[in-house]
């Protein structure tokens, strides 16, 4: 039984680990773990989470791109269970836009990613899946899938100028927005 789960913070060393694949998909610790990573994104206002972000080495994450506070222009996207998922450069044009994470609180920065990708994976039963990702859910899948590998997003940033305190983050994005009007 999975209890007291937390997010986990920089500097964890849980967020280092390379998750391994999950092979039994009917235990109820795995049940457990699908309700725990859904409801913390939830609350968190996340738009994905990935397993290790729990504490839990294992394949799983959860991609859910929608509107919150912390992505107010995000599309709408009916969240997606994936586990056991494998990644191929569908565009290999490289997109730099903001990201932040659950595990990286307070923080943004600019991250290059493809801009599409093709995903194969198993769904909550073990049935193999294939889906092509594009733009914002591409980004959230490439954020998450780097969590199974032991990555951060900082890990992946150019340039330490392209990252800002969220309070800044929004600054830039408020002065922008109003720019553009």
């Amino acid at each position: 039984m999975i209890k007291n789960l937390k997010i986990l913070q920089l500097g964890d060393p849980g967020l280092r680990v390379p998750a391994s694949p999950v092979n039994d998909f009917s235990c109820e610790v795995f049940r457990e773990l699908l309700s725990n990573l859904q409801t913390m994104m939830l609350e968190e206002n996340g738009v994905g989470i990935a397993a290790p972000q729990l504490g839990v080495a294992l394949q799983v994450i959860i991609i859910a791109s929608r509107p919150t506070k912390r992505y107010p222009s995000a599309p709408n996207m009916d969240a997606v269970v994936m586990i056991n998922p494998r990644l191929t450069i569908a565009d290999s044009e490289l997109n730099k836009d903001w990201e932040g994470c659950l595990s990286v609180p307070g923080i943004r920065a600019l991250v290059p990613r493809y801009k599409s990708v093709k995903v194969e994976y198993q769904d909550v039963q073990g049935k193999s899946i294939e889906m092509l990702l594009s733009d914002f859910p591409a980004r959230v899948f490439q954020h998450e899938f780097d969590h199974l590998n032991g990555l951060v997003y900082l890990d992946r940033v150019e340039n330490n100028r392209d990252i800002f305190s969220e309070g800044e983050f929004f600054k830039l994005i408020n002065s922008q927005e109003q720019l553009a009007v």
